[in-house]
């Protein structure tokens, strides 16, 4: 999400940023913590080079960062409050994703326009038939998702910087359904292999409400089923955040595919709304995490030069992952991420609903 470009001192650090980074930090997508911090130091020097500058256009003075799972409207205070504070945002001190890698890349393929109503009524109708099986999240159940997750991102070493990646490792995490119980096992993101809870209320004492960017089960089974209602309330709910209202709404759909667990009649309406937005492309062929060849549904992100892609299997249309590559070079320290660069990739591997806070379904009794 693209930070908010503001004209706040750096140290004008507000118990309110502070709280929304301590709630948010830990939730974040594999391996994103080292590029945030990276990305989160190069603002602030970035917000004070503008200061003096505050009548160039706003997108100028913005920088781009790669999608949590969860929204952050970081402000410059908030950025500021992730360094006073002594937020752990780092993925590599003692936590076993520490090496830092080189940056991952691939061939790109082809997008195209036609046949995106055509793939989207197929993935639809095999997400109806594969969520119809699905049983229902009870009070005192799980939701647990296992995927894979590796991600380039831009180092900064003093004055130096250059792109470095976090390795291919396994994400584990459990949610109830109404959201405020949960357990996170990820290498980079946890210093313990066991992993940490998501439990609310967090260390301030807050229990935030769900939304589309951080839902509960619960919530998603609120939602409308009307593709256009439901797409209506997505460019509602998010207005003013990402580069544009097309991207956002697009990206916000991704996440629920990523890491939740939609009810059987909302999954096939969240592709339905995909097909209404503008911009939405076909690429022929994609890879998730963990090597599996796939179609995909992307969407050009035309402020940051970046391509989501959701992957599907060719022949069942099954969701397989998604990735984030960079298909336009840009400039200062972000020429360094060249086409062809992955910024993010995913393969889900296990989504199922369990009946105990850590257990797995091989485990399940």
């Amino acid at each position: 999400m693209t930070a908010n470009a503001s004209r706040n001192h750096p140290a004008e650090v507000d118990g309110g940023a502070e709280r929304l980074l301590s709630a948010t930090a830990r939730d974040l997508p594999p391996g994103r913590h080292q590029f945030h911090k990276e990305r989160l130091m190069a603002q602030i020097h970035d917000l004070q080079q503008t200061e003096s500058t505050a009548t160039a256009p706003a997108q100028e003075r913005r920088r781009r960062f790669p999608r949590p799972v969860i929204a952050l409207p970081l402000t410059a205070a908030a950025l500021a409050a992730a360094v006073v504070a002594g937020l752990t945002l780092s993925g590599s001190g003692g936590n076993g994703v520490q090496d830092y890698g080189p940056a991952l890349t691939t061939s790109l393929g082809v997008a195209s326009s036609k046949g995106v109503p055509q793939l989207l009524d197929q993935i639809s109708l095999a997400a109806a038939k594969s969520s119809s099986s699905r049983p229902d999240v009870r009070p005192g159940q799980y939701i647990y998702i296992r995927s894979e997750s590796a991600d380039t991102y831009v180092r900064h070493v003093g004055d130096t910087a250059s792109l470095a990646s976090h390795p291919l490792h396994t994400r584990q995490i459990w949610k109830s359904p109404d959201g405020t119980k949960g357990w996170l096992i990820d290498p980079a993101v946890n210093d313990s292999p066991e992993g940490e809870t998501l439990s609310l209320p967090d260390e301030q004492g807050n229990t935030p409400e769900p939304t589309l960017n951080g839902p509960s089960y619960d919530y998603l089974t609120q939602l409308t089923t009307d593709p256009d209602q439901l797409l209506a309330k997505i460019y509602k709910e998010t207005k003013g955040q990402g580069n544009s209202p097309d991207q956002e709404a697009f990206t916000t759909i991704g996440d629920l595919l990523g890491e939740s667990y939609p009810p059987a009649e909302l999954y096939p309406a969240l592709f339905k709304a995909a097909e209404k937005i503008p911009g939405v492309v076909v690429v022929d062929d994609s890879t998730d995490a963990v090597g599996r060849h796939g179609v995909a549904v992307a969407r050009l992100d035309e402020t940051s030069g970046e391509r989501e892609e959701w992957i599907f299997d060719k022949k069942t249309h099954v969701f397989l992952g998604e990735r984030t590559v960079q298909v336009r070079k840009n400039s200062g320290d972000d020429a360094l991420i060249t086409p062809g660069t992955i910024l993010f990739t995913s393969a889900v591997m296990e989504r199922s609903v369990v009946d105990g806070i850590r257990q797995t379904p091989s485990a399940k009794s």
